[in-house]
């Protein structure tokens, strides 16, 4: 029975040709969010966001959060004593552009319609998404130097708990104001945390969003438990854990080159354009950032896991 009134076409409409989803940025923009979505995290460990021009940001190190002078007693009718309140010292960062294009060919649209452009999109999201991570994670891996051993390999352990707990506190024990939220993990390590009994002992047993029943094991100790592949983590499997206070470690600065192209995903920017001498379409995604780390001391590494 029809229905009214009529709805527009989504990208999975079957009565949506490729050709038809090509010609509009809008659907192949939002394509991309949805698959960029699924799995990067790169964009979620420096949450600050700044605008910039030129090809570079400037920023400060963390430079403490007192006022240079404690404050003093007021006689009644003096006046206030002045303190100077010092700046960090001056950084540097290059915005470096990043990208890939891939061409579909009108045959392969003819031919099987949308998935030849499914793929590509697909390729394109995966390769700039591993790309972004393993900037921003490699840089935070470098920068976030205090550390301390886990008690015992995850794997035969029973004080993981403990091993989180303490690097957390280490992270407020700085006097700095961090407020640690993140726990980054690779997948294997994500699996001894979701599998360790002691940590399941003292979990709800009848909740639902038990990773037992849900196959997910999102917050512990009061982080997000974040998991990426190995590949994005520097050493391999069982080298390190980071506790991260991911709103004041630092931020991403992104220039705006213009040029027509659809914002994507926060990072990730992409365009469509037909290619007649060539009987095909070329579908192009890009970023252009820098990842910047303020505060290293807003992270802590456990290592040995």
């Amino acid at each position: 029975m029809a229905t009214y009134p009529p709805q527009g076409l989504s990208y999975t409409d079957p009565l949506l040709t490729a050709s038809r989803f090509l010609a509009n940025p809008l659907f192949v923009a939002r394509r991309i969010q949805e698959l960029a979505d699924l799995r990067y995290v790169g964009n979620l460990l420096l949450s600050g966001r700044q605008e910039t021009t030129g090809g570079a940001v400037g920023y400060e190190t963390v430079e403490g959060i007192f006022a240079d002078a404690a404050p003093e007693v007021v006689s009644p009718g003096a006046e206030y004593t002045m303190t100077t309140i010092s700046d960090g010292p001056a950084g540097l960062a290059r915005v470096v552009k990043s990208g890939k294009d891939t061409l579909v060919t009108d045959e392969a649209i003819k031919r099987r319609n949308m998935d030849p452009v499914e793929k590509g999109l697909r390729k394109l999201v995966n390769s700039q998404g591993k790309a972004i991570d393993g900037s921003v994670i490699s840089l935070i891996a470098s920068a976030v130097t205090a550390s301390a051993a886990a008690g015992t390999a995850w794997a035969t352990s029973t004080t993981i708990l403990r091993d989180i707990l303490k690097a957390k506190a280490a992270i407020q024990a700085n006097g700095l104001g961090y407020e640690p939220n993140v726990l980054l993990v690779d997948d294997n390590a994500w699996a001894l945390l979701a599998s360790d009994p002691t940590i399941a002992a003292a979990m709800a047993r009848e909740d639902k969003s038990n990773p037992v029943y849900s196959g997910r094991f999102s917050i512990l100790a009061g982080l997000e438990v974040i998991p990426t592949s190995t590949a994005n983590l520097p050493g391999a499997v069982g080298t390190k854990a980071w506790v991260l206070d991911t709103n004041q470690l630092g931020f991403i600065a992104t220039e705006d080159l213009g040029g027509g192209y659809q914002q994507a995903t926060d990072l990730v920017q992409s365009k469509v354009m037909r290619v007649d001498e060539n009987d095909a379409w070329r579908l192009r995604a890009r970023a252009n950032f820098a990842p910047v780390v303020t505060d290293p001391l807003a992270g802590y590494a456990i290592t040995g896991i």
